[in-house]
């Protein structure tokens, strides 16, 4: 391997802001799920509620680890050169590791992981601020009503991409961070709505009205990664005049970068699509029997709306 090659692809740009959060956060819901385990045995079988499993915590581990990759690892390094590496940057901070750590139902972990009486503070700061007739709690409904989330989505992902933003964040650590920032707040809440994770300000979303608003996600991702990928000419100056290690042309460097925000992203939201209609038919085969009693007789075979309640 070309030595150059081999020193960026071994670099991390570690961050001790970074590192100290992932660390926090980590440390934090571990020993929050480790306290609500030993606190939920619910039989001499050891059967635990739906909250404590294994898969929550590999969730929440997994998503915090694609977050420092994201930020941290040699993607971080190659992302100012190549285009391409920026959009997977993009990717693991919007579509992958937000939804890994929404699922993981963060919230009360993360309290249980707190000192007793940091605990019990949190959770009166929180029981006044979310209270149903806290002004405070309807703000926070209010802002972050699906719609306007949305909106915030759209407009994180799609705007940071115009050409002057997107060029400032490459030429200023600074910009460059409130990027990353407004990308991964999109996706956190984005993912909020969909997972139904804590704290629940919002009625539930039923599974087809999830089903909606995750599908209505893609027209817009996939749109950007078309325009990216079909541009003819560079669209981000930046990386005209940088020494590139790999893809020396810049508009085949964008074309790889709009294909992977295109499809890749794309089926990010349509692998959340499966997931929720394999959920949907699980309940509708777990539903009881209609009563033979609605449907077997002639005159009910005879009504129409047959085999439906009201």
């Amino acid at each position: 391997m070309d030595p150059v090659t081999k020193a960026v692809l071994l670099s991390w740009a570690w961050r001790w802001d970074v590192t100290l959060l992932l660390f926090v956060m980590g440390g934090l819901y571990v020993t929050g799920w480790i306290r609500l385990r030993k606190r939920t045995y619910v039989s001499r079988r050891r059967n635990r509620p739906h909250l404590v499993v294994w898969w929550r915590l590999i969730a929440y581990l997994s998503g915090l680890i694609l977050v420092g990759v994201a930020l941290m690892s040699p993607i971080d390094v190659l992302s100012q050169q190549l285009f391409f590496m920026h959009m997977i940057q993009h990717l693991l901070l919007i579509m992958i590791a937000p939804p890994l750590l929404m699922i993981a139902n963060p919230m009360p972990f993360l309290l249980w992981g707190l000192p007793t009486r940091w605990r019990h503070k949190a959770g009166r700061v929180l029981s006044y601020l979310l209270h149903r007739e806290s002004s405070t709690r309807n703000l926070v409904v209010k802002l972050t009503a699906p719609g306007i989330i949305f909106m915030f989505w759209i407009i994180s992902v799609i705007g940071w991409h115009d050409p002057t933003l997107y060029n400032a964040a490459l030429r200023y650590e600074i910009i460059h961070d409130i990027e990353h920032l407004f990308f991964f707040a999109a996706g956190m809440l984005f993912w909020w709505h969909v997972t139904g994770a804590g704290p629940r300000l919002h009625k539930q979303f039923g599974i087809v009205a999830r089903i909606v608003f995750v599908l209505a996600a893609v027209p817009p991702n996939m749109f950007l990664g078309i325009v990216l990928a079909f541009a003819s000419v560079p669209i981000y100056s930046y990386y005209e005049g940088v020494p590139r290690l790999w893809v020396n042309d810049v508009v085949i460097d964008q074309t790889i970068g709009g294909v992977i925000m295109w499809i890749p992203g794309s089926m990010m939201y349509i692998i959340a699509v499966l997931i929720l209609l394999t959920k949907l038919f699980d309940q509708e085969g777990h539903k009881p029997p209609l009563d033979e009693k609605l449907w077997a007789s002639d005159e009910a075979m005879a009504a129409p709306g047959i085999g439906h309640e009201n």
